[in-house]
């Protein structure tokens, strides 16, 4: 199951008349959270697949590099212990290596943050490219403190923090923020392309910029819990209610 957040509980309606078997493991590959619950996307499926078990897929994988078999280290999440042996079985292999997880919630929830965390450090890779110096010192900081929120998010949603500080979490952060469309979407944003306008041309070349909607769905979070997540939401300011792309430098403590 690959939906885009605000599609997931729509395709999901669409496929369960040709489901059959009602144990059937359901893998899902979707980012972030449903807009107007807030849901994880494998409560999403859980609730229309009739209770059917789902098994949510982290990284830190670069879908190019999984599908030129190159070594990849992912992280699988179930409430369904046995539908999570099962698909780390059937799905690792010598160059997909599966880490099981029973935190669900730390596993989506970092998946979902990441991509927010890959955005700002492209805005603060363009802006360092503009400066003969660059801005390397200032991009460490952010990023353990974009780890460190993500800490704090997760546990937000019931999830264990220490999740947020491994593969799941430091590791798809690292290997999203080297490489991933969300910094590449930074990265225009933060040489001056209206976001609106970079969104549009990355949707055009088939690459989704899952970080779009996660910044809303995470400030929303913040605003209803009264959370401090300084990063995530400079990112949001950025690119939802048209601030510079400096504004990022302001996250930093």
């Amino acid at each position: 199951m690959a939906a885009h957040s605000a599609g997931a509980r729509s395709l999901a309606r669409l496929v369960v008349p040709a489901l059959g078997d009602p144990t059937r493991v359901v893998i899902s590959i979707a980012k972030g959270l449903e807009p107007e619950s807030r849901k994880r996307m494998s409560e999403v499926y859980a609730e229309e697949l009739d209770g059917r078990p789902v098994v949510a897929v982290g990284g830190p994988a670069l879908a190019a590099e999984v599908a030129e078999g190159l070594p990849c280290a992912a992280v699988f999440g179930s409430d369904h212990p046995k539908a999570l042996a099962e698909a780390t079985q059937v799905l690792s292999s010598d160059t997909y290596l599966v880490t099981a997880t029973d935190d669900c919630a730390g596993l989506e929830i970092c998946a979902t943050a990441k991509n927010v965390g890959a955005i700002a450090q492209g805005i603060l890779e363009a802006l360092g490219q503009a400066r003969e110096q660059g801005y390397k010192n200032a991009r460490a900081a952010l990023f353990t403190q974009a780890v460190e929120e993500m800490a704090a998010l997760v546990a937000a949603f019931g999830g264990r923090r220490e999740t947020a500080y491994g593969l799941a979490g430091v590791g798809d952060l690292l290997v999203t923020s080297l490489g991933g469309r969300n910094r590449q979407f930074g990265e225009m944003v933060g040489g001056g392309a209206d976001p609106r306008h970079a969104e549009k041309d990355m949707e055009s070349r088939g690459m989704t910029v899952e970080g779009v909607e996660s910044a809303r769905d995470i400030h929303a979070v913040v605003e209803e819990r009264g959370l401090d997540l300084p990063v995530h939401e400079a990112v949001y300011r950025v690119v939802h209610q048209g601030a510079a792309p400096e504004t990022i430098l302001s996250a930093l403590r």
